[in-house]
């Protein structure tokens, strides 16, 4: 978004999600809501007094040649005590798109200009409505893939990691202000600022910050969803296993080999943990480059996998190249799924092939959808082990990337504060590291917000929050 908009204006957006619905919303805020609403709303009751705040009124949205729009509820919320902090008015209509255009086109003639993306939400940080880490929770609520996701978002949403980094940063700004009694007055250093406490203070303060981190890395797989890659032979029921957990025909199957050239990934839930679900070509050498290139290509995705699911045909021996890739991936990210368990069973017993080399085997029918339940499940489970990934907890106050990045340079800081203080250096290049350490913590709650950072954090929304 354009940040040197001015607050002044003021804006309106379609706040629904594109498409048909019961309801829809256009959202009107800034200096001139109030005005506006007012001459898009003609309401039911002749003896109307004006808008009362955050209380619906019923009537109809007018276009600025006297013509009825539609029947609606229109509500006012003065500022400050509103989601922008400025005076904020919202008309909801029925939600069909030619409905909102031309309610969102009335405001607009009106004098309200359209809002870009995020700018609400924006107006709400730069009002004091909400910390940085809120505005990004916003988006990840909204965009949250599962329960879980969405979980992790409101407990940014409430404040509680905000509130948290300002704590710590209150604790490292109460140690500069020693520092600074201790280079301005250099003869009473050791009253200023003890040495070791100065040190325990930092070192306390790089827990804290290790600590959060943790929830970074516990959570991920629940914001950004985990990768699990089908892989193996050619002909083993990797694309009939993809639909099967799909519960719909994406993959194209046929008793030919090769035929999925390249991968397909969708998108699917176990249990409430989101899951990229990768079929990809089968591993076999093959004159045609097409073929080929998708074959590489499944093994970076392997290499990059949370979870490598290597489908197997139970009806012939465990393939030599299986086992070889089992060992390459490792047991921790290999689970084994022993397909076609329709068929009868090879000799030798590729399940037991399989166990003797050391890796976990389920054994399934793509096709009858038996043992799908259990793998799954077993699916899910091996999933958190791979990524030490923990069930998200309402307390939970995992920092997403951008948080996460910003915590872990005060936390090199920090350590490097530390050593140089074992090393006696003095008071004033101790006291640039600290502060430092604070100006990224700062840029973690926006306290200080580069533009660039805004740029990317408020692009993220959709025009109408």
């Amino acid at each position: 978004m354009t940040l040197d908009a001015t607050l002044s204006d003021t804006i309106a957006a379609i706040a629904t999600a594109p498409g048909h619905g019961g309801v829809g919303i256009v959202r009107v805020s800034g200096p001139d809501a109030r005005r506006i609403a007012q001459a898009l709303f003609r309401p039911t009751n002749k003896q109307w007094p004006g808008f009362e705040p955050r209380r619906m009124h019923h009537g109809h949205a007018m276009a600025p040649d006297g013509a009825v729009l539609d029947e609606v509820l229109t509500v006012f919320m003065p500022g400050p005590r509103s989601y922008t902090g400025q005076d904020t008015a919202e008309v909801h209509c029925h939600g069909g798109p030619a409905i909102l255009k031309a309610v969102l086109e009335a405001a607009l003639a009106q004098g309200a200009r359209q809002a870009e993306p995020g700018e609400f939400t924006f107006r709400a940080w730069k009002n004091g409505r909400m910390d940085l880490t809120q505005a990004e929770a916003v988006a990840e609520a909204i965009a949250a893939p599962t329960r879980a996701g969405l979980a992790l978002a409101q407990a940014r949403l409430s404040g509680a990691l905000g509130h948290r980094v300002r704590q710590l940063r209150a604790a490292l700004e109460d140690l500069r202000a020693g520092v600074c009694l201790a280079v301005d007055f250099p003869e009473d250093d050791v009253e200023c600022l003890d040495p070791a406490r100065f040190r325990a203070g930092v070192d306390q303060a790089a827990r804290d910050l290790r600590d959060m981190l943790k929830g970074f890395e516990r959570t991920r797989c629940w914001r950004e969803g985990a990768l699990a890659v089908l892989a193996g032979q050619v002909n083993a029921g990797k694309s009939s296993l993809l639909n099967a957990l799909l519960g719909r025909e994406r993959a194209i199957v046929t008793d030919a080999p090769g035929t999925t050239r390249d991968y397909l990934e969708e998108a699917v839930s176990l249990d409430g943990l989101p899951v990229r679900l990768v079929d990809t070509a089968g591993l076999r050498e093959s004159p045609d480059a097409v073929e080929a290139a998708g074959v590489s290509r499944s093994q970076d995705l392997c290499r990059e996998a949370d979870l490598v699911l290597l489908v197997a045909d139970g009806s012939l021996p465990a393939h030599p190249d299986d086992l070889k890739m089992g060992q390459e991936i490792g047991k921790g990210r290999l689970l084994v799924a022993l397909n076609k368990g329709d068929l009868p069973r090879a000799e030798p017993d590729p399940a037991r092939q399989f166990a003797s080399a050391g890796m976990e085997c389920l054994e399934i029918s793509a096709k009858t959808g038996q043992g799908l339940s259990a793998l799954t499940t077993r699916m899910r489970g091996r999933i958190l082990e791979s990524t030490h990934a923990a069930e998200p907890q309402e307390t939970d106050l995992a920092p997403n990337l951008r948080q996460s990045q910003a915590m872990q340079r005060a936390l090199e800081e920090l350590d490097a504060l530390s050593h140089d203080i074992g090393q006696g250096l003095p008071y004033d290049l101790l006291g640039v590291r600290l502060e430092t350490a604070c100006a990224h913590l700062a840029e973690l709650t926006g306290d200080i917000a580069p533009a660039d950072v805004l740029e990317r954090i408020f692009a993220q929304f959709c025009i109408g929050k």
